[in-house]
């Protein structure tokens, strides 16, 4: 593959992948999830810790956020896998690290990674000189959502069996679609095979967010339109539920953010909490 059609990951990936290393490096045990892959991949060098969105005090409702909700979702695979599904599908993966962590349960499924395929064939690359390696029940798809690609012909075409049910999974995505572009996703999910379930993550429009944690989500959006990637859509939960049923999904369900909070967070004194904001859809077939 030529140099050219290698390109970093956004950064709010790499921030997220950092975010939950300092989860391990700065917060007590126990920690709500390891996760120290992604920074080996990112390799940003020994000053990381001093950037100011790593601020172990300023950023910590981030930090809580990220790591909760990766922990929501890999209990949920391991659920779903226990119950027989043997396909795992992450959308826009990113940086995600599930397959190198817990290959205990992602061996026993087979592994989707859907993502650009620049920053895809740069992720390959760093697994491969990291001795991580791509295993055969893991299968890195590159799609160009900017094209408008169809994903789930090539995800097809990676050995995905559309017969079958799966786990899929989209986090940290759609604010940065338009809502004719989640719409389009949901509908092609719902036409997975009975018994799939979707787990996906939408950011709440600000006055429905806690008020002590608005200046940090017009703060986030305010970065990331900087970044070039502004946010696009933010849902009300019935919004999101009523999209999703409109889809076609059998059953539809919310999850606030603050129920990881009360899941995972409860029995800490060390008063680190995820800021609210993000929401979840968790949607079957």
């Amino acid at each position: 593959m030529a140099d050219q059609q290698i390109e970093a990951p956004e950064s709010s990936a790499v921030r997220t992948a950092l975010w939950r290393a300092m989860h391990v490096q700065v917060d007590p045990p126990p920690h709500v999830i390891e996760d120290e892959v992604g920074l080996r991949l990112v390799a940003p060098g020994d000053e990381w810790r001093e950037r100011p969105d790593m601020d172990p005090h300023l950023t910590s409702g981030f930090r809580g956020a990220m790591v909760a909700r990766a922990r929501f979702i890999e209990d949920l695979v391991a659920v779903q896998a226990d119950r027989g599904v043997k396909q795992y599908v992450v959308l826009g993966a990113g940086l995600d690290t599930f397959a190198q962590r817990r290959p205990d349960i992602a061996s026993r499924l087979r592994m989707f990674e859907v993502d650009q395929p620049g920053p895809q064939a740069w992720k390959r690359r760093r697994l491969v000189e990291l001795g991580y390696g791509v295993p055969e029940w893991l299968h890195l798809v590159p799609v160009d959502f900017e094209a408008n690609a169809q994903w789930r012909e090539q995800l097809a075409a990676a050995g995905f069996d559309p017969g079958r049910p799966a786990v899929i999974v989209s986090t940290g995505v759609s604010m940065y679609l338009t809502e004719d572009a989640t719409v389009a996703t949901l509908r092609e999910i719902a036409g997975f095979a009975a018994g799939s379930t979707l787990a996906m993550t939408f950011i709440l429009p600000t006055e429905l967010v806690d008020p002590a944690d608005q200046p940090g989500l017009r703060a986030s959006e305010k970065n990331a339109r900087a970044s070039g990637t502004p946010f696009l859509s933010l849902y009300a939960p019935q919004r999101m539920l009523e999209l999703a049923r409109e889809a076609g999904f059998a059953e539809v369900r919310h999850v606030p953010g603050s129920l990881l909070a009360e899941r995972y967070f409860a029995d800490r004194t060390d008063g680190l909490r995820p800021s609210s904001g993000e929401d979840l859809l968790l949607a079957t077939t």
